[in-house]
């Protein structure tokens, strides 16, 4: 179960996708060079392939273990995650004035792309890191960013997102945790949530709890939370580690996959002296936990496109050795199968690719209409990154399965945990359905689809020479998209939720299809100047078409599914089903 990054894929993506060439013409990015971008995707591959990848299956069949309030990772993941902090690789994208690179957000994402593939239970730990880093940049006072935020990024401390409780779930509204004021300005946290992803380990010196709560007093519902800052343990003025806080961990979860990722139930406040800080101002936690969600969401999204590549990497492999009168490899459905896996696999990448650099534009952009057209796309996509790519995950990996045949039911071989791991994600950071909702109710009449679509269709009749076949597939994909769009955009309540989920891979298919065949267009540029190698540029050629003759269809057929209406779903009474 080796793993090797694939860098020149990612480049290549970088380069046509996310632009980031131009990314580095801005003032904010100059520093993001080729030579540099080249080192740092050399140097993380090395590190996740050399590293995180061998700790992968031993993280699967040994897991996390709790024992009196310590949750214990297996042998060898607290110093790879030292050699991960070492590496300044936490510092990336973060904000140089806390210690971070200012790189942009799509080349960081490329490398978790990196991390994510060699060992997802792994790298969940920075991730969730990430979100918090975006909160307290965001929304946190200059003493907090100097005593927490420094040290988040730095890799030293590490973050969680405490939000869910057992019977809130998705409706955070109903949550109960309670904050009390106290005397000195701080405030003291009483609750308990669940599934809170790395709350507890021993990788790292201390961990910052971001804690959704309720203020005495607050208005019901979402209006009435709050935000806050809640340490393991408490930071002395200095900048030393103080005394334990209030808080633990009761139970950790058995789950399908990412064993070795601790999912934690968290106790606050058992002894009623639980301290935490309010961040961002009271009643606003309801905005800072959407900065830490919507960086989360495309991060999700490209968990997908790295178990979608770990898997697609492993069934080649497997496929390629394996004889059955002869090489499997050479078998029409088994080639099928590899094609599906590649064409998916780099449509979801250069989405969540195109995405990163979406908000990478609307932070770095030097003007403010351009600033705020890039914030509308990063809005719009960042729904389908999440669910689009993660189903592909899901997808993608239960192939590898197929590919194995019945060695890929069997755990030694690997193939299962690739599914297992992927399972997670469609559910985390709000389930794909909500997603989908999200996608229809809010960012659509936003209204940014349609200079997207128009993007699109001008592209369409820049295809030339072997790529300009791509382009009849395109156009009735694309049509077919704007057809279900405009019917969303008149519509309303379950005949729209009905068809979300559908509109959401149409969606999905039709932009991938777009990348691909803009990707192929490039990749004809350069075979006819004689650039880049000629093999990998064959090849993008080929997965376009594919994927055109072979999604782009689903794409428009989609149609019908997106404007039925919810009458059908709800016809079967409630005890008949």
């Amino acid at each position: 179960m080796t793993y090797t990054a694939p860098i020149t894929e990612q480049r290549f993506v970088l380069e046509t996708i996310a632009d980031l060439p131009g990314l580095a013409q801005l003032p904010r990015f100059e520093a993001a060079t080729a030579d540099l971008v080249d080192a740092i995707l050399e140097e993380a591959g090395k590190l996740s392939a050399g590293v995180f990848a061998p700790l992968n299956r031993i993280g699967d069949t040994e897991g996390a273990k709790l024992a009196n309030g310590v949750v214990t990772l297996p042998a060898g993941f607290r110093e790879a995650y030292a050699a991960y902090v070492e590496g300044g690789w936490m510092t990336l994208g973060a904000d140089p004035a806390w210690g971070g690179q200012g790189l942009p957000f799509a080349l960081a994402t490329a490398v978790q792309e990196q991390t994510t593939s060699a060992n997802m239970a792994l790298s969940l730990c920075p991730m969730l890191s990430q979100g918090a880093i975006e909160a307290l940049t965001a929304h946190g006072s200059e003493d907090q960013k100097q005593t927490y935020l420094t040290k988040i990024i730095s890799g030293e401390w590490t973050g969680t997102m405490n939000l869910t409780e057992p019977q809130a779930g998705t409706d955070v509204g109903a949550l109960r945790t309670v904050a009390t004021p106290a005397e000195d300005g701080t405030w003291r946290i009483k609750g308990s949530k669940i599934f809170i992803t790395w709350g507890e380990h021993d990788v790292a010196d201390n961990i910052i709890h971001l804690v959704l709560a309720r203020t005495p007093g607050s208005p019901k519902g979402t209006k009435g939370i709050s935000l806050f800052i809640v340490p393991k343990f408490l930071v002395n003025a200095d900048g030393s580690l103080g005394a334990r806080n209030d808080l633990r961990c009761v139970s950790i979860e058995h789950k399908l996959g990412i064993h070795s990722s601790p999912t934690c139930t968290m106790s606050y406040g058992d002894n009623d002296d639980c301290v935490g800080y309010m961040i961002g101002g009271e009643n606003a936690g309801m905005r800072a936990m959407f900065t830490m969600m919507n960086h989360a969401r495309i991060n999700v999204g490209l968990q997908g496109v790295s178990i979608a590549e770990r898997a697609y990497q492993h069934a080649l492999a497997y496929a390629k050795e394996r004889v059955q009168v002869r090489r499997i490899i050479e078998f029409p459905d088994v080639r099928r199968m590899l094609m599906t896996m590649r064409g998916l696999t780099e449509a979801a990448r250069a989405l969540t690719y195109l995405n990163a650099a979406a908000v990478d534009r609307a932070h770095a952009e030097v003007d403010e209409l351009a600033r705020r057209e890039a914030q509308a796309l990063a809005d719009l996509l960042t729904p389908v990154t999440k669910a689009f790519s993660t189903d592909i995950g899901v997808e993608v990996a239960s192939l590898g399965v197929q590919i194995f045949g019945g060695m890929g039911f069997i755990e030694e071989t690997g193939a299962a945990q690739h599914y297992r791991d992927a399972r997670i994600a469609p559910i985390y950071e709000g389930t794909n359905g909500i997603q989908a909702m999200d996608l229809v109710g809010r960012k659509l009449p936003q209204a940014r689809w349609k200079s997207l679509f128009s993007d699109m269709r001008a592209d369409f009749a820049l295809l030339l020479g072997e790529t300009a076949g791509l382009a009849p597939y395109l156009e009735d994909a694309l049509a077919a998209l704007e057809s279900a769009t405009t019917w969303l955009a008149e519509g309303s309540g379950d005949d729209n939720a009905a068809g979300a989920t559908p509109y959401l891979r149409m969606f999905g298919l039709t932009v991938g299809g777009w990348l691909l065949a803009k990707q192929a267009s490039a990749a004809t540029q350069r075979l006819n100047a004689g650039e880049g190698d000629p093999a990998f540029l064959k090849a993008k050629i080929v997965t376009a078409r594919f994927f055109a003759e072979q999604f782009l269809p689903q794409a428009a057929a989609l149609l019908g599914p997106v404007t039925r209406g919810a009458e059908t779903l709800f016809a079967i009474p409630d005890e008949s089903l």
